[in-house]
């Protein structure tokens, strides 16, 4: 049976109200060690919050009503700011359990766990708790689990991770979310989790915008999982490819009739945790439309001129968000 609620961080909410949904974001991110960095850069909450109150608040004038927040544990996760930033936004904040992959995440700590027992019973009891009762003392529940592959392989420490999610995914209905690294994997991603009992249809396969080989694209949807086509605007880095060529391989999953799986997002990071990044000049143009908006400005302006249509596209924003986690 399909939820009928889902989690978000100021509490449940019918799965059938979530509305215009962007599907990867972050209000916050810092890659493991920012906190380490604290003298140098203060954590400033004020900040912070006014930053993503701002942002969500000019999101909601778009007609966004939920925003799913994909930082996972090792991320710099603040499930406590994303409550007050909703509340004071009136837009849904979706948080995540999870962890990211071997190379950007933290893995260190249960590496060393992993040498004096079995690790992926650690990761599905502590994601079981998070889900069941909460963030640390926070209170916050997480309405969806995050998770990640390297380029090329899904390593044994991300197989531990990917199979404790499966596992809190049988236990509790969350939907699964991932983070694919220089377009690959997403296929393999698929196989791994649904051979572990993952329902497709909760299953949302990430960046997919990284990788424009069509039959890759193909490959990963014929597994009957969703795809999230959510770094739109982040191009020529990060081995993103440039949105001019994004936009004839999506409109082409269109029209092949694929737009009942497809979602949409930014993958933008409306604070970076630790000290301010100083962008090259050279790379200030790549990343010109890496902005919150650039979505409703520009990308389905692009889609619609190319032959999506408004129930497409509405289809793609509001609709499939809702079946992932739960709707009807």
């Amino acid at each position: 049976m399909p939820q009928t609620t889902v989690h978000t961080v100021t509490g449940p909410v019918a799965a059938d109200t979530l509305g215009l949904t962007l599907v990867h974001e972050h209000l916050v991110f810092g890659y493991p060690g920012w906190d380490g960095d604290l003298s140098m850069a203060p954590f400033d909450r004020e900040t912070i919050v006014k930053t993503g109150v701002d942002l969500l608040r000019q999101l909601k004038s778009r007609g966004v009503q939920t925003y799913v927040d994909a930082t996972p544990n090792d991320g710099g996760r603040q499930p406590e700011l994303y409550r007050e930033i909703s509340e004071k936004s009136g837009v849904n904040v979706i948080c995540s359990t999870g962890y990211y992959f071997e190379g950007h995440g933290a893995p260190a700590y249960f590496k060393f766990r992993s040498t004096l027992g079995d690790i992926e019973a650690e990761l599905f009891e502590l994601f079981m708790k998070e889900i069941t009762e909460g963030i640390r003392d926070s209170g916050v529940r997480p309405g969806v689990i995050k998770v990640g592959s390297s380029a090329g392989v899904i390593t044994d420490y991300e197989k531990s991770i990917f199979r404790a999610a499966a596992r809190a995914h049988k236990a509790t209905g969350l939907p699964i979310i991932t983070h694919t690294q220089e377009g690959t994997m997403g296929p393999e991603q698929a196989d791994l989790l649904i051979e572990a009992g993952v329902d497709p249809a909760k299953i949302q396969i990430g960046h997919m915008s990284d990788n424009l080989d069509i039959d890759y694209q193909i490959r990963t949807l014929e597994k009957g999982v969703f795809v999230a086509w959510d770094r739109l605007g982040l191009q020529g880095l990060a081995g993103c490819p440039m949105d001019a060529q994004r936009y004839p391989v999506l409109t082409e999953l269109v029209d092949r009739g694929y737009a009942g799986q497809l979602m949409l997002s930014h993958d933008f990071i409306a604070t970076w945790l630790g000290r301010p990044l100083v962008i090259p000049e050279e790379a200030q143009p790549l990343i010109a439309n890496w902005y919150p908006t650039h979505l409703f400005d520009n990308v389905i302006p692009a889609l619609m001129a190319g032959g999506v249509t408004r129930e497409q596209v509405d289809l793609i924003c509001r609709e499939n968000p809702g079946r992932l986690f739960g709707a009807d």
